[in-house]
Formats: structure tokens, sequence, C-alpha cells
């Protein structure tokens, strides 16, 4: 599906939601008796499964005031369209050993979910944060996302916030035609790992309008990522705008498609990044487009890193096998916090092909002096005005 044909259908389902929601039948969770302490689990479940049933459209409600949820699974199919309304702040355990699973709130196997309205899903994660140790510990346990989105069709998520989760904030997994909306993500700045939009294996994600303040990568697409739609989405603090990390695992899929548009970062640890690991089996990444992209005081950039390993010791193990190709950077400028404002760092095994860089104007002030850049494995096609200058020439003869 190209661009145009994307945005009518993304259009399209916008209007069919709306009128969806106003002819909805109400399944309002309060009627179901809250627990202690405004407990409303069981009652949201029981609300859901009478939605769920309904042979016409209908709507779960939970309207304003301060509840308590445990893990809760939404599970489809449903006979007809169903929406979640949020219109209070859900508070979940503090405790991470509360919740079993890897996700607090879960919507699976759902066609035409709309989950919407100003509420606050609080994943009250700073306990979590100070436990994680992952970092040190390859099997520490994994911590819950906040909203887990699993094999939907056709879902429009709008307005929400999603608050302090305990590890990544949102998922989308095998999901085909997912669109996002002025969504609210925020967590501290040194929060751990707590990303905040996280899309694999699903096609057709469009992420708008949205505010990513988090401890992690704002946005981050994984293996099978394709026809992703990333524009106008205001970012940091947090770790940038990412493709990957790709090639951890075998039998990872392809990513194709992405685009990233009209985005400000201000303040994050990256700024437009592909990443895959080192020793990483084969696979491809291709079709990505970074475009109109203002940085603030963003370290790194634009930056393609084939060499990723954020455990520090990959020195020994040979180069990614993941192919990157036709990739443009185009339209972004700013202020850099670290000299080295563009590095293209890919594979010796497989070099990157197709990367078109033009009308980029990124200024370091720092005591190093200006900006730089740096380039391995790959020529650049090159365009338009370049600040700092590419570190290949246009039509160069050989890999750098």
């Amino acid at each position: 599906m190209d661009l145009k044909l994307s945005i009518k259908a993304i259009s399209l389902f916008f209007v069919l939601a709306h009128v969806t929601i106003a002819d909805a039948t109400i399944f309002d969770v309060t009627k179901y008796g809250i627990g202690p302490g405004g407990e409303i689990s069981q009652a949201l479940i029981s609300a859901w499964k009478e939605a769920c049933v309904s042979i016409s459209p209908s709507t779960v409600l939970i309207p304003a005031g301060t509840y308590s949820l445990g893990p809760v699974a939404l599970e489809g199919p449903c006979k007809a369209a169903i929406g979640v309304q949020v219109e209070g702040t859900l508070k979940a355990p503090s405790d991470p050993s509360l919740i079993k699973t890897d996700g607090w709130v879960v919507f699976e196997h759902v066609d035409q979910l709309t989950l919407f309205g100003t509420g606050t899903f609080d994943g009250q994660g700073a306990r979590a944060w100070k436990e994680n140790d992952c970092a040190k510990n390859p099997n520490c346990r994994q911590l819950p996302t906040n909203i887990k989105f699993n094999y939907l069709n056709n879902a429009l998520i709008r307005d929400i916030t999603s608050k302090d989760s305990k590890e990544f904030h949102i998922t989308v997994l095998g999901c085909n035609n997912v669109n996002f909306v002025h969504v609210t993500i925020t967590a501290p700045g040194d929060s751990i790992n707590t990303d905040g939009i996280h899309i694999g294996r699903s096609t057709g994600v469009s992420i708008a309008d949205a505010l990513i303040q988090t401890g992690d990568d704002c946005v981050s697409i994984g293996d099978g990522g394709q026809q992703i739609h990333v524009q106008r989405v205001t970012c940091g603090p947090g770790h940038g705008i990412s493709v990957g990390s790709l090639g951890k695992y075998r039998n990872e899929e392809p990513v194709v498609g992405i685009t990233v548009t009209n985005c400000t970062l201000s303040n994050t640890m990256n700024g437009v990044r592909v990443k895959t690991w080192r020793a990483s089996p084969v696979g491809s990444a291709s079709d990505m487009h970074f475009d109109n992209i203002v940085m603030q005081n963003v370290g790194n950039p634009i930056i393609i890193d084939q060499e990723y390993c954020p455990t520090g010791n990959c020195n020994n193990q040979p180069p990614s096998q993941v192919k990157i190709s036709r990739v443009s950077f185009k339209n972004i400028r700013g202020t850099s916090s670290t000299q080295m404002a563009v590095k293209f760092d890919c594979s010796k095994s497989v070099p990157c092909e197709n990367v078109e860089v033009g009308d980029i104007n990124l200024t370091y002030k720092g005591p190093q002096g200006a900006a730089t850049s740096q380039c391995s494995n790959v020529r650049p096609i090159t365009f338009g005005a370049l600040n700092p200058k590419l570190c290949m020439i246009s039509g160069g003869a050989q890999y750098l």
C-alpha cells in the first residue's frame, strides 16, 4: 500500500470509527461493581464480555475517577465493532511481582477496536525500574508492558495517556491497520527500557500527533514492521526514533516501508536511527525514509549502527548480516549535543546500499569544534546543502 492509499484508508477508518462510537451501546464498568479501593478488574472484564457478544456496536465506559486495576486480557473475536472509552485514571499495582504476565492491559484478536478518551493508564513503574537488572542479568524477569495490542485488525487509539510503565508503554504485535492519534506517553528520562510505542510483525501502523517523553526509544520498529508511518511526533527525553534493534534472533521478518516525517526530537540520546546487532543472522531492512526532522540538542542525530552492542562485549564477533538498503535522510536540521552529527557504521559483510542524504544542517557548539560525520561500508548519494559535509562525495568509487 502506497502512502496516498494508506492515508485514504486511515481517513475512511476514522469516519467509520466516529459513526460506530456515536451509535454504540454503553456498558459502564461502574454498573458491574467496584471493589475496595476502587478496584475494577472484574468489573472491566464483565463489561467487556457483555459488550463483545453484542451484535451491534458497543462501548465499554470507564468514567472519570481513579481506579485500581490488576492485569486484564480483553479478548475477541467480538461480534461487532467495540470501543473502550477511558475517562478516569487506571492504576496498576506498584509491586511488579503482582503482575505475572508480560502485559498489564492486553487487547487481542479483535477487529474494529477503538480505544479512546482523556484517561490515563498509570503503570506506577518507579519500583520496577529500581529492581530492573536486565543490563547485567541476561536471565532477568520480563516486566509488564502497560498496554499490549496483539493480533488486531482495524484499530484506532486516540487521546489516551500512558504514564510510568514498568517496561514498554505500548506494543503492537501481529496487527494490521492500527492508527494512533494524539496519544501521550510520559515517564522520566532515566526510567529503564520504557520504549514509547514498539511495533513488531505488523502492517499498516500509523502514529500521528503524539507526545512521547520516556526513558528509551520514543518509537521503535522491530522485525516484520511494514508500511509504518510516523508523523508529527514530539520526542524527548528518550533515545530517539529507531528501526531496530534487528538481527538478535533467527528467522526475523524483513522491515519494509518506514516513513518518519515532520517530527521534533529534543534532548534525546539519539535522533533517527537504524540499528542491527553484530553476529546477526541474515535479514533485511529497506525502503526507510526520514524527512523534515528538527533536532534540538540531540546526540547522534542521524545514525546507522550495524555494530549495535549495548553489553559492550562484541568486539570479536563477526559483522551483521542484516542488509540495509533504500534509505533516505532529507531536510534534517537543528543542533547536535555530540560532535558526531552523522554516523553511518554499516556492515563489512553486507554494506549499506542506496543511502540518500540531502539538505542537512546540524550544528555543534561544543569544545571539540564543528560537527563531523563518519562513514563505514557505505557510499552515500548526496544532494543539496550538507552541514556537516558528508564523509564521502557522491559517486565515489569505493566504500570507506
